[in-house]
């Protein structure tokens, strides 16, 4: 029997990116009272505050330790699917990149109220920058986005190479300038890695209106007839109820928001027959239109010693042709070799397509909590992507092989010289593709049937229930999510303090 727990106002399911700064901002009304519960512990290993050691992170206990299913166009190959588990969540794991994406991206959502000038006020309050234009960026926010003090020399050489390629310099990738070369901004003032954690929980510990409770997996949602009550979890080995008042808030990402919505009975019919899961609401978008970021390498040998900042200290966004109307690549220079196993010394130029058009899903494979749902973010399943990604490499290999890196290149070991016609770049990229990480669109806004929530990010039919995570984005905004996930979660800790929301 499930213990009697105390109601709460709001109850928020995941305290990563979008569950860390509703509860910040929720509990700064002393009247409400807000929980935020996670799966993950409050604290993970040391390596969680170094910029560099972020790659370590992987499958280590902060990690879901996620796998895809068996990908149709990467010639079968399951990829290694990383997803923070803990305080911060996937902001605690991530490689730190604060990136908005071009403004056009969020306009083709095509949403009311989440346009580009709707959401740029939430950017500007997640955020607290210096020397740059206020009417783009913030200055008093809680999150500390900045470019590295020293980027590596090796770095430097690599701007030049993305220069000598035609590429323009873009003077504030997140704010006038979308497009061309830039110094990356990391989330890790003075060398040392800020999640959203730090962010807007630290600040906010003392408030006796704010409970945070983890190591405490959520096992399901509540309901009375189409209301949405509350949330089992346990805690202690013991199943408790936690109530809420007004709402429970969904954040627990792209995977674990449709996952628990499917294990609660809220999504296609049919597959929660199937587990024998009873319906509350057959929603078949639940799961749906999973997107991510492929990434793509192309590795030298090089007798250099790493940097300390996140390995990325420079990259471009750019177009993989002349016809496209904004960028779709980000070119990544790494000062480390990403791959292959045994490489010691080296750089990667890496290539991540921005706006794939492969989709897939997240799927219930069990009623039991416990058992991982099936991620399959489809990719290069559209030979769309597939071709985009070859002339990303192309443009890599001729970044990674300019004349200003001479003094550091040996010789390109990934793909190799050998490589060359679309075919074998094409084979090369099913055996060597991996995720970007950047998982979105299972719970996507919209008006149409398909979606899964409306433009307040309510889930539709279902009263006392939203989502706010990556998971309501209809498309990736061609960036690392990170940044957006924060506006989003600003402008809805708005939405849900607002009566007529």
């Amino acid at each position: 029997m499930a213990e009697a727990v105390e109601d709460f106002d709001f109850v928020v399911v995941g305290a990563g990116t979008a569950g860390s700064v509703l509860a910040g901002r929720l509990s700064q009304d002393p009247a409400v009272r807000v929980l935020l519960i996670e799966a993950g512990q409050a604290e993970g290993p040391a390596a969680m505050s170094v910029p560099g050691a972020w790659l370590s992170l992987w499958g280590s206990e902060v990690d879901w330790g996620f796998r895809t299913v068996a990908q149709a166009g990467l010639d079968n190959r399951e990829v290694v699917y990383p997803r923070g588990k803990v305080l911060g969540g996937s902001s605690a794991i991530n490689a730190m990149m604060h990136v908005r994406g071009h403004p056009a991206a969020l306009d083709a959502w095509g949403v009311p109220g989440w346009g580009s000038a709707d959401l740029l006020p939430y950017y500007r309050r997640s955020e607290r920058t210096r020397g740059l234009d206020p009417a783009y960026r913030g200055t008093s926010g809680p999150v500390r986005p900045g470019p590295v003090d020293v980027p590596h020399p090796a770095s430097r050489a690599a701007f030049d190479a993305f220069r000598d390629l035609g590429f323009p310099v873009s003077h504030d990738i997140n704010g006038a300038d979308p497009e061309g070369i830039t110094w990356t901004e990391l989330t890790a003032p003075g060398g040392v890695r800020q999640s959203a954690a730090d962010a807007y929980l630290t600040p906010a510990a003392g408030r006796p209106n704010l409970t945070v409770a983890t190591g405490a997996p959520v096992v399901g949602l509540t309901f009375s007839g189409d209301r949405c009550t509350g949330v089992r979890h346990i805690r202690g080995g013991v199943v408790s109820e936690a109530r809420a008042t007004r709402e429970v808030v969904l954040s627990a990402g792209a995977v674990g928001s449709p996952h628990l919505l499917q294990l609660s009975g809220v999504g296609p019919a049919d597959l929660l027959r199937e587990h024998g899961i009873e319906v509350v609401r057959d929603l078949p978008g639940v799961g749906a239109d999973l997107s991510d970021h492929p990434v793509g390498v192309v590795t030298y040998a090089a007798d250099m010693t790493p940097g300390d900042s996140n390995h990325i200290d420079v990259f471009a966004a750019v177009r993989s042709s002349e016809n496209i109307p904004r960028p779709d690549l980000h070119l990544l220079f790494i000062d480390v070799p990403l791959a292959p196993p045994g490489l010691d010394s080296g750089y990667t130029m890496g290539v991540g397509l921005l706006s794939p058009y492969s989709r897939g899903s997240v799927t219930l494979l069990s009623a039991d909590p416990d058992a991982a749902p099936a991620i399959d973010p489809g990719f290069l399943t559209d030979q769309r992507d597939a071709d985009r990604m070859i002339a990303g490499l192309r443009l890599a290999r001729r970044a990674g092989g300019a004349k200003a890196l001479q003094s550091w290149r040996d010789h390109e070991v990934l793909p190799g010289p050998a490589l060359e016609s679309d075919e074998e770049l094409h084979a090369f990229l099913r055996e060597a593709v991996i995720s970007y990480c950047h998982t979105g669109g299972t719970c996507r806004m919209g008006t149409d049937a398909g979606a899964v929530t409306d433009e307040y990010l309510r889930v539709k039919g279902i009263e006392g229930l939203r989502v706010v995570d990556a998971s309501v984005m209809p498309t990736l905004p061609e960036a690392n999510p990170n940044a957006t996930v924060l506006a989003i979660a600003e402008k809805a800790a708005d939405l849900m303090t607002t009566p007529a929301s």
